[in-house]
């Protein structure tokens, strides 16, 4: 099993979650071991997607370097993940990835479109060999050893919509894409006006998002999925976990995570290198994970 990349270049202009203004997104092919690349074309800033470049994780994802951000990036690189894409450069003009439909299905279509491609040095993947897990109270976020990918994820809302919510994806591209890919992001109204008298979530809508007030959901379509909550954490983990910098083999299971406890688990796996080990997949061996991002 080889890296891979995408077969030609592909773009989408979508609105930023934040700001609100419109922001241009091109993906483009790259060589073997150069992983995954942001560049900013408005202040030709270019930031490696690794853990040490991760600047904030309080509403989201975000990366920098020298005073320049990118944000909202945990969706795009959701589907990228799911793709098994080793080695790619995403190019913005503003500050922030554009939101879509508040989920990674036009990523998807997007990855659809540029086709994913073979190239000529054997692709890595981490196994985990030890559990790591990260606790704040009752939350926490754990990997542990596993034969396979799997994601476990509960939440608890005090919301008669939500409440109490569990998921377990058995991870293969064809699971992503069918169970997990159209999961929406979420917020409560009262949260939604406090940001944007703060500035923020200025391009968050019903468009992109779905958005309860302190009983019902607002969005005239309802839901996606029944459990669609849950399911969107796990899109958000997926994303998150991509900061590992290649795919990994084992168990991610989570109580409540967020963006910042997946950060700092990120973190203290690569810590000690005791936790895992890196192999080349050559052989006979990445018959079943070649079907996985078949």
């Amino acid at each position: 099993m080889y890296q891979t990349t995408i077969k030609k270049s592909v773009e989408l202009v979508g609105i930023g979650l934040h700001k609100g203004s419109p922001v241009k997104l091109r993906l483009e092919p790259l060589e073997s071991n150069s992983g995954i690349v942001f560049y900013r074309s408005d202040v030709d800033v270019s930031i490696p997607l690794i853990p040490e470049n991760v600047v904030d994780t309080k509403m989201a994802t975000v990366i920098g370097k020298d005073s320049y951000v990118i944000s909202t990036i945990e969706h795009l690189l959701s589907a990228v993940y799911a793709y098994g894409i080793d080695n790619l450069r995403v190019v913005v003009d503003a500050d922030e990835v554009p939101v879509m439909d508040g989920s990674s299905a036009s990523y998807c279509m997007l990855l659809d479109e540029a086709e994913v491609v073979q190239l000529d040095v054997p692709k890595k993947i981490m196994r985990i060999k030890k559990d790591v897990e990260i606790h704040e109270g009752e939350k926490y976020v754990k990997l542990s050893p596993a034969p396979d990918l799997q994601y476990e994820f509960t939440i608890k809302f005090p919301h008669p919509v939500i409440q109490k919510q569990e998921f377990v994806l058995k991870f293969s591209k064809e699971s992503y894409k069918k169970e997990i890919s159209r999961a929406r992001t979420f917020g409560f109204l009262h949260e939604v006006q406090y940001l944007r008298s703060k500035g923020l979530a200025l391009g968050g809508s019903l468009e992109n998002a779905i958005v309860l007030d302190d009983k019902k959901i607002l969005n005239p379509e309802g839901l996606r999925y029944e459990d669609e909550f849950v399911r969107h954490k796990i899109l958000d983990a997926i994303g998150d976990m991509s900061l590992i910098g290649m795919n990994f083999i084992g168990n991610y299971e989570a109580m409540a995570g967020s963006h910042d406890l997946n950060h700092k688990l990120t973190l203290a796996l690569l810590a000690d290198k005791e936790n895992y080990e890196v192999i080349e997949l050559v052989g006979e061996k990445t018959k079943e994970l070649e079907k996985a991002y078949a």
